[in-house]
């Protein structure tokens, strides 16, 4: 049986060695996944972003827990910071989640961004699309933290929880520097602290500043993840979300976005590579660097000078 098969039928095993494939690169992984994306689109997805320490990953992990005993299959894709030593991802939060590890209905994927930012966003969402093809219900993807590649991951999502905790006023002056406008549910974690309620308060004052979002209005909850408390709540909250986007055809439009950024994404990257690659290869690259370092010409010249070259 071709790999293709075996991740249609839930294999995980096809399923983590396609994923490593998409993340070393490998030219075999496009073709698997030109095969496999036709039978997407089917998974719920739900973006868990916020600032480090925030508790993102027992919330996911209590999430996911939610999930199953409604009978939910669930796959996790946790994008990680990268070891400077191995490359590899750091995946101390992760640890929490092994209780889940011998539960045939949950696979989890720990993603390296291993310094880069450009693909991050398209090779998340090809494992989304490799776990959704595998016949996941829901998948969530739990971003490192709150900055723009986090935001363009969580912008695949149907729906987007925003999370902080209280005490920290840089962390609401942080999201309120970029993803309240991608927040459908925000969460104040770690609500057994000071300042709990002021932090509820200040983020549904944004919110009322805010523009509209297509009849939805954002919910703030309270959750203590490490005790499971509201997180019953919050995966109340996600249902209610998913049953709003259905009534108002909502999830159609969500799919359409994300596949939206996904082209724009690989299209950006796949220019870049091969108009850097045409002039690596004539020899003019460094050339051009040495004639912009010596101010003989500017960067924004050199550019149209490349791509007029390239025929762009």
């Amino acid at each position: 049986m071709d790999q293709v098969q075996k991740i249609l039928q839930g294999d995980p095993r096809a399923a983590a060695r396609l994923m490593t494939m998409i993340e070393n690169g490998s030219p075999e992984s496009i073709t698997l996944l030109k095969s496999l994306y036709r039978h997407t689109g089917r998974a719920y997805v739900i973006g868990v972003t916020g600032p480090p320490g925030s508790g993102k990953s027992t919330l996911t992990d209590g999430i996911t827990e939610e999930l199953r005993r409604r009978g939910k299959t669930v796959g996790v894709v946790a994008v990680d910071p990268t070891s400077p030593f191995t490359g590899g991802a750091i995946l101390a939060d992760r640890i929490r989640m092994q209780r889940h590890s011998l539960d045939s209905g949950v696979f989890i994927r720990s993603m390296a961004t291993r310094g880069h930012l450009g693909g991050l966003a398209r090779a998340t969402n090809d494992v989304v699309d490799v776990l959704d093809a595998g016949g996941k219900d829901y998948i969530i993807i739990e971003t490192v933290g709150v900055g723009q590649d986090e935001i363009e991951i969580v912008r695949s999502a149907h729906t987007s929880i925003v999370v902080a905790v209280p005490g920290m006023g840089d962390d609401i002056q942080a999201i309120k520097a970029g993803v309240m406008e991608i927040g459908d549910l925000f969460v104040v974690n770690k609500a057994d602290r000071d300042g709990a309620d002021k932090a509820i308060m200040e983020i549904e004052m944004t919110l009322h500043l805010g523009k509209g979002t297509d009849g939805w209005r954002p919910k703030v909850l309270k959750t203590v993840a490490v005790k499971g408390e509201g997180v019953a709540e919050l995966a109340q909250a996600i249902l209610e979300h998913q049953a709003f986007l259905q009534q108002r055809d909502g999830r159609r439009q969500k799919g359409k976005e994300r596949s939206y950024w996904v082209f724009f994404e690989l299209l950006q990257e796949r220019l870049t590579t091969r108009v850097l690659e045409g002039v690596a290869s004539n020899g003019t690259l460094d050339g051009l660097i040495e004639r912009i370092a010596a101010r003989e010409t500017d960067p924004y010249s050199a550019v149209e000078e490349v791509l007029k070259k390239a025929g762009l």
